[in-house]
C-alpha cells in the first residue's frame, strides 16, 4: 500500500516546523518541503539583528542543522517554485516542469514586503529586507557606512535602524504615524520606543511619509510629504508585508486579505491547509490531525488570544496557540502522551498545561 504524501509549499519557519511536527507525531508517509529560495529554512529575526550586524554566523539563522532533513526523511526541495495547484487532481506543478501529487497540502508561503508606490522607487540603492540574500546585501552597505533613510518605524524599520546606529551610520526614520508601532502597542509603549531611538541618535521624522526618491541612477535624496529633503547613501523600506496569496487565488481557494481557513486551518478546498504569521497575529501549530472528533478552545478566538486543541478519541492530536506564548512545548507533550484528556482541563485557563501534560505522560 502506498504511503500518503504530505506536501508543504513554503520552506519557511512555519513550513519547517510543520515538517518536524509531522515526524514527531509519528507520521511515516512521504513529507516534501518545497522552497523558492536556494536555502534551507531559516528564521527571520536575525536578519535585522545579530546576523545583519555581522555578530553571528549564517548557520545560526537556520531552523535546523544541515543534516536534519535527510535524517528525518524530509525531502527538502530548495530553489524551486510551485507555479500552480490543481485541487481536483491533488497535485502541484513546479517551475522545472515536474508535477507532484499529494494527499495533504500545507501552504506556508508567508508574506512579501509591501512596495512603496512613489516616484523614484525603482532607483538603485533602495532595499527591502525579507530574505537572507537581502540581508547579505545590506550587511555590505553597513560595512561601507554613510547615511541611511529608513521608511517605516514598524518592526523591520525599527530593528534595522537600531542595527545601523550600532554600526555607526547616520540614521533617519520616517513614518506617517505619530509614534513607532503605535497601532500595535498603543501610545505609551510607542512613546517609549520613540525615546529609545532618540536617545541612541536616530533622527525621527514622525508624522511624515516619503513623497519621492531622487538620484542619478541610484537614490541620493528623499523628499518627505512635509517638503523636507534628506540626503542619503541608501534607503531601507520597511512599511509592512502582504500575504502571498497569488498561488491560492489562482487555484480557486477563497482569499480575503490572506488565505481563508476554518478552525482546523483547512482552506475552502478539502485536503489543503494554510498556516503562518499574518499581520499582527502570531501562531504556532503542532501535531497532525488527519481526522478529529472536535476542536476545543482555551481562551476566546474572537479576542485574538487562544489555544485550540484537535481531539480524536478524547486524545489531543494537534494544537495551535495564537498570540499565546511559552505553551507550545506543553502542547507537544500533550500530543506525545497519546492519552485521553479532559476537555474541562484543556479549556480552563487556570489549569497549567505543563501540569496536565505531566499527568498524562506515560508512566506517570
Amino acid at each position: 500500500m502506498t504511503k500518503p504524501t504530505f506536501l508543504i509549499v513554503g520552506a519557511s519557519l512555519t513550513g519547517a516546523k510543520a515538517a518536524e511536527e509531522l515526524r514527531a507525531a509519528g507520521f511515516d508517509g512521504r513529507v516534501m518541503l518545497i522552497g523558492a529560495e536556494p536555502e534551507r529554512p531559516y528564521e527571520r529575526p536575525p536578519l535585522t539583528k545579530d546576523y545583519l550586524r555581522g555578530e553571528s554566523e549564517r548557520e545560526k539563522a537556520y531552523v535546523h542543522p544541515g543534516g536534519f532533513y535527510a535524517q528525518q526523511e524530509i525531502e527538502l526541495v530548495a530553489g524551486v517554485t510551485v507555479t500552480s495547484i490543481e485541487p481536483g487532481a491533488a497535485r502541484v506543478t513546479l517551475d522545472d516542469g515536474r508535477t507532484v501529487g499529494y494527499d495533504r497540502l500545507l501552504l506556508a508561503t508567508g508574506a512579501e514586503p509591501r512596495r512603496i508606490p512613489v516616484p523614484g522607487a525603482g532607483l538603485d540603492g533602495i532595499y527591502y529586507l525579507r530574505t537572507l540574500a537581502d540581508c547579505d546585501l545590506l550587511r555590505a552597505r553597513l560595512d561601507a557606512g554613510g547615511r541611511v533613510v529608513v521608511a517605516g518605524a514598524g518592526w523591520i524599520g525599527s530593528e534595522f535602524a537600531a542595527s545601523a546606529r550600532q554600526r555607526g551610520l547616520d540614521v533617519t526614520v520616517l513614518d506617517p504615524q505619530p509614534l513607532p508601532n503605535e497601532r500595535v502597542f498603543g501610545q505609551q509603549i510607542g512613546a517609549f520606543y520613540r525615546d529609545v531611538h532618540a536617545q541612541h541618535g536616530v533622527d525621527l521624522l514622525l508624522g511624515e511619509g516619503i513623497d519621492s526618491f531622487e538620484g542619478n541612477g541610484a537614490v541620493a535624496q528623499v523628499w518627505t510629504t512635509g517638503g523636507r529633503r534628506i540626503e542619503c547613501d541608501f534607503v531601507v523600506v520597511g512599511i509592512g508585508v502582504v500575504p502571498r496569496t497569488g498561488l491560492a487565488a489562482e487555484a480557486g481557494l477563497k482569499v480575503d486579505n490572506g488565505v481563508v481557513v476554518d478552525a482546523q486551518l483547512q482552506t475552502s478546498a478539502p485536503g489543503i491547509f494554510a498556516a503562518g504569521d499574518q499581520y499582527d497575529v502570531g501562531m504556532e501549530y503542532s501535531g497532525y490531525a488527519p481526522e478529529w472528533d472536535e476542536v476545543v478552545f482555551r481562551g476566546d478566538p474572537a479576542g485574538g488570544e487562544f489555544v485550540a486543541f484537535w481531539l480524536h478519541d478524547e486524545r489531543v492530536v494537534a494544537g495551535m496557540n495564537v498570540n499565546v506564548w511559552d505553551v507550545n512545548e506543553h502542547i507537544q507533550a500533550l500530543i506525545r502522551a497519546g492519552q485521553p484528556a479532559a476537555v474541562a482541563a484543556l479549556t480552563d485557563p487556570g489549569a497549567p498545561l505543563d501540569r496536565l501534560a505531566a499527568e498524562l505522560a506515560p508512566g506517570s
